[in-house]
């Protein structure tokens, strides 16, 4: 990835939570998956489309990071962002409809070392 500029301090990065329980025991499609990280990445880029970072990481098109983390279930991904909403950190959780089954959710860009320690008990999707 290049860097966003000279000296700059930091780098931003969008995380995409996804429950991995979806495909390993409930056995839905990869692709409908990778679907419900699309929307989530989307809509969060949508709802905060005017912020400062969110314009920032999509002036570098060319250069943007993403993080897909698994988690394990419903609870865990619903307890995620309870926490998230209670630090302050921006997020959209993705409720598949017409189902009502939280699949998924994605924060708004931002500077990685504001979030990851947040994010660190959760692996890599797979």
């Amino acid at each position: 990835m290049a860097a966003s500029g000279a000296g700059s301090p930091c780098r931003l990065v969008q995380y995409v939570v996804v429950r991995s329980d979806l495909v390993h025991k409930l056995s839905w499609p990869l692709g409908a998956v990778i679907t419900q990280a699309c929307h989530a990445a989307t809509a969060a880029i949508h709802l905060h489309y005017a912020d400062t970072d969110t314009q920032q990481y999509l002036a570098e098109l060319d250069s943007m990071h993403k993080v897909v983390l698994a988690a394990p279930d419903e609870a865990s991904l619903s307890g995620l962002s309870e926490k998230l909403t209670e630090v302050g950190v921006a997020h959209k959780l993705w409720i598949e409809q017409p189902e009502n089954i939280p699949t998924c959710l994605a924060l708004k860009p931002c500077p990685k070392e504001t979030v990851q320690p947040l994010m660190r008990k959760f692996k890599l999707f797979k």
